[in-house]
């Protein structure tokens, strides 16, 4: 036999033992078979149940709330005003108010983005509710938009020198006369 046959057979040799032992192993484990008696002992009964409820559940305790809505606690008076106003960002709104603790009367007015100016005038009160009154100023304009350019915060710095006075003289030449 030559030397390269040897471990060749030596490997087939070696896979047939495994596939032996395995399709031994697969017969010995069969569904079939009924599992083994174990020890010789049954197994073991649980020993806890879960106790059972001792107590009944509460009655309710509680009545229906009473309706709040026809008692109204009257207000505080109150007066108040503000306003604010942004030319560089376009704002300019105001709010101002007063009520006597039973109606509050107010307006507020806010620049619109279209140019108009929304002015709502309001009366509150329980009996009323909220009543408002919207209305505009002015007339909406949709400009083309310009390109933002900042105005220069600075300006060129003023000269702190004078121009300089001329220093040199005409050379004198350095060459003597030819031989």
């Amino acid at each position: 036999m030559c030397d390269i046959a040897r471990p060749l057979i030596k490997n087939k040799l070696i896979n047939l033992q495994v596939t032996m032992l395995c399709l031994a192993a697969v017969a010995l484990a069969r569904p079939d078979k009924p599992a083994p008696a174990g020890y010789g002992y049954a197994p073991p009964t649980p020993a806890y149940a879960p106790p059972q409820p001792s107590y009944s559940a509460p009655q309710p305790s509680y009545s229906a709330p009473q309706p709040s809505y026809e008692k109204k606690e009257e207000g505080m008076p109150f007066d108040f005003e503000y306003a604010v106003r942004d030319d560089y960002k376009g704002l300019d709104f105001d709010h101002d108010s007063n009520s006597d603790g039973k109606v509050v009367n107010g307006q507020y007015r806010v620049l619109l983005p279209d140019g108009r100016t929304q002015i709502v005038t309001y009366t509150a009160d329980h009996h009323n509710g909220y009543q408002a009154e919207v209305t505009y100023e002015g007339e909406a304009q949709y400009p083309e938009p310009q390109p933002y350019k900042p105005a220069p915060s600075y300006s060129a710095p003023a000269p702190s020198y004078s121009a300089p006075a001329p220093t040199y003289e005409q050379p004198k030449p350095s060459y003597g006369v030819p031989h």
